[in-house]
């Protein structure tokens, strides 16, 4: 047991955003417990962090089972005694209008995007109640506050991520305990890539076109999203709770 060193647990931890959240906290003296579905690359996101020192526990599982979502926290708390940071970084991009969607869609964007924050959350709060206070990061989207069209299933879900957000915050101030959401916009990620590819479009063109679209003139990268993260989860963010912060260039969603 390494109590005096701080620790965190991210979901989606093998994904861009993920890639990059674990990196930044590991970089600053985080032993990460790292959740994905995806092994393989959970694993080499793992073997790459863990080059000098092992600072990375993974921990693949889907995100859909109650009992995987307490363990990563659990785990954490064994392995280190304590529990500083939990950022729900999971998500899924359910495309299509309500006549689009059908059941299975509803329930598994449901299910991953915010039961799954659900139970991760209230096993934390559990924790850091008892145990002096900590942060947690959800990432919503800017989507989730200004809905976007044909996506009806993944808007919802992720507005649902921002006021569970917002509500966990105030709800849990007293026990020095920090809740906020990050709402990306276009983050220049393998799932945005994934989109373009699977509506036909060549991802490095596609990309480039909207880029042109964000007032900055470029997306977002995942290391944008890591700072965003970072910042909210350390002492520089001590008086931020309860809010949502979007990262997204000013973009507006049409």
């Amino acid at each position: 047991m390494i109590a005096e060193q701080k620790t965190v647990v991210v979901t989606g931890a093998a994904g861009g955003m993920g890639q990059a959240i674990c990196r930044k906290f590991a970089a600053n003296g985080y032993f990460v417990v790292a959740g994905d579905t995806n092994q393989d690359r959970l694993k080499a996101t793992t073997n790459e962090l863990n080059r000098d020192k092992e600072t990375v526990l993974a921990r693949p599982g889907d995100l859909r089972s109650k009992a995987y979502c307490e363990e990563l926290v659990d785990i954490a708390i064994q392995r280190t005694g304590r529990l500083d940071a939990l950022v729900n970084n999971a998500g899924i991009i359910t495309r299509g209008t309500i006549l689009d969607t059908t059941d299975e869609d509803w329930e598994r964007t449901f299910d991953i995007n915010l039961k799954a924050i659900f139970y991760t959350c209230r096993r934390a709060i559990g924790f850091m109640a008892q145990n002096g206070g900590g942060s947690i990061v959800n990432i919503s989207s800017t989507w989730g506050i200004y809905p976007g069209p044909s996506h009806a299933a993944y808007c919802a879900s992720k507005a649902a991520v921002a006021t569970f957000s917002k509500c966990l915050g105030r709800d849990h101030a007293g026990s020095r305990i920090r809740v906020n959401a990050v709402c990306p916009g276009e983050i220049d990620t393998p799932m945005l890539r994934s989109g373009f590819i699977h509506r036909g479009f060549d991802p490095d063109t596609a990309v480039a076109e909207l880029s042109k679209s964000n007032p900055l003139g470029h997306l977002g990268e995942p290391e944008d999203i890591a700072d965003a993260v970072f910042f909210l989860s350390s002492a520089e963010a001590k008086f931020v709770t309860g809010t949502t912060l979007e990262v997204a260039g000013a973009k507006a969603v049409y």
